[in-house]
């Protein structure tokens, strides 16, 4: 398998903003969307590439607005976050498929790629072949407060801490009197940028943190060792969870719209970070979902990678068996 894309660049989208994109595959396959996670995340190694039958698609990947190669970067305090909102990513895929002559495409979303394809979905169904949803989420308020506050019976010395640094920044936060999210939505967009480095800097610490369970314990991610990255990714995550996603009525009230596209959702059942019952509940609301829970991975791994290439599989045998490619 090559190590590089058939075909990659830079599209220009609102608001100056300048996406890198790349495809891998056959150019006259079945077209496949990756919407990465985070928010932040980037595409990284490309490893989503391999979750698909390359000689039968053609897979398209990109970076959203202020993470990897994208530009401007959420690392540069100066970045608008104004102008980076879900409503502006779905934007950016419908420029993105216009660009590539794209007419439908399958989705695969993983984690916030999760509540991005869904977002998408509901906004364009007529755009969507099929989704593979994997550690779903729909970034609810609830879903919210769970990992940012909740969780933290399970991890009560780390979760102190992170309210403990928030504390002492003042910014005006104390615990039981505000929103941890919040705080920590404004030390990331600080124009101290000595403030911004240590709160990113704790923030990644409580995510390796709450994603450690099922994962084969605590761990540090190397991907934090770059500043650029840990700071995009920790100003656009709370940036993004302390508005609920951007998803004002939140995407349960939606599903009626995608309601006959065919789509598989894997979840693991440790993910402690994000409990099943919301990959529970968005599979009742969805006539046409198949669920897959991983009884022994929590957000992520081999098993859930095995079940996100099956259902690719699957779906685009769907997608051939319904005439709809």
């Amino acid at each position: 398998m090559s190590e590089v894309p058939r075909e990659s660049g830079f599209l220009e989208v609102t608001e100056g903003q300048r996406i890198y994109w790349e495809e891998w595959g056959d150019p006259l396959g079945i077209p496949v969307l990756y919407l990465h996670g985070g928010p932040g995340g980037g595409l990284g190694a490309s490893g989503y590439r391999r979750r698909v039958d390359l000689e039968r698609t053609r897979v398209v990947g990109f970076e959203q607005r202020g993470c990897g190669r994208s530009l401007p970067h959420a690392s540069d305090p100066l970045t608008d976050l104004g102008v980076n909102t879900t409503a502006h990513l779905i934007g950016d895929i419908e420029s993105l498929r216009a660009d590539r002559g794209i007419d439908r495409w399958v989705v695969n979303g993983v984690s916030w790629g999760s509540t991005l394809a869904l977002a998408y979905a509901q906004a364009h169904p007529d755009r969507v072949l099929g989704l593979v949803l994997v550690a779903v989420t729909t970034t609810s308020r609830r879903e919210v407060e769970w990992i940012t506050e909740g969780v933290g019976m399970m991890f009560p010395e780390a979760w102190d801490r992170l309210a403990a640094f928030a504390e002492g920044s003042d910014i005006g936060y104390r615990r039981g009197e505000g929103r941890l999210i919040d705080a920590y939505a404004r030390l990331l967009s600080s124009a101290d940028s000595g403030l911004r480095d240590a709160a990113s800097k704790e923030w990644a610490l409580w995510e390796d943190t709450h994603v450690s369970i099922g994962s084969g314990g605590f761990s540090r991610d190397p991907r934090w060792e770059s500043d650029a990255y840990r700071l995009a990714f920790a100003t656009l995550t709370t940036h993004y969870w302390s508005n609920s996603g951007f998803c004002e009525a939140g995407l349960l009230a939606g599903m009626a719209g995608i309601a006959d596209i065919p789509g598989v959702l894997i979840h693991g059942r440790n993910d402690i970070s994000g409990p099943a019952v919301t990959a529970w509940e968005v599979h009742r609301a969805w006539p046409a979902s198949r669920l897959v829970i991983d009884e022994g991975e929590g957000h992520g791994g081999a098993g859930m990678i095995e079940a996100w290439s099956q259902a690719n599989d699957d779906i685009l045998a769907a997608v051939r068996a319904r005439g709809m490619a």
